[in-house]
């Protein structure tokens, strides 16, 4: 490296977003089996992966179609264990009220189910970086179509 000359970081192949849990939703979703070292949003390797403790939603990259920051929620209906919408089946990883990331898919995906029955049309979740994760879905989606 030369004197002046531009430091280029390197991006990680697999970038990993831990839940931004309140207190009340953590106290909530441990007796799922729900606690911040077994949730978290990774991403890379043409893949997305959410886990929330013993649930998981994983799909190609591709699948993913537009990602956005939600919120807020009310507690009674995002707190403790995965939630399903009853309208429109969506699943939410929810660890806090103020605001998460809603990502919707081309195709639905499993998530709620272990048999992979329900099938999801989009995930909200509630990581502590909800911009960045926009921020790497959104260059992901970009090189994808480019090449």
């Amino acid at each position: 490296m030369y004197p002046g000359e531009p430091t280029v970081q390197a991006i990680p192949a697999i970038q990993r977003f831990q839940f931004d849990f309140d207190p009340r939703y953590e106290r909530a979703a441990r007796p799922f089996g729900i606690r911040p070292d077994n949730a978290w949003v990774e991403v890379g390797d043409g893949l997305l992966e959410a886990r929330y403790g013993r649930w998981r939603v994983r799909t190609g990259l591709e699948n993913v179609s537009s990602a956005r920051i939600t919120g807020p929620y009310r507690f009674i209906k995002t707190a403790g264990p995965p939630r399903l919408g009853v309208t429109d089946l969506g699943l939410t990883f929810a660890s806090n009220g103020r605001r998460g990331v809603l990502i919707c898919f081309r195709r639905r995906v499993a998530g709620i189910d272990r048999l992979g029955l329900a099938r999801h049309g989009e995930l909200t979740v509630t990581v502590a970086e909800p911009e960045d994760l926009i921020g790497v879905l959104q260059a992901t989606a970009t090189a994808t179509a480019r090449g």
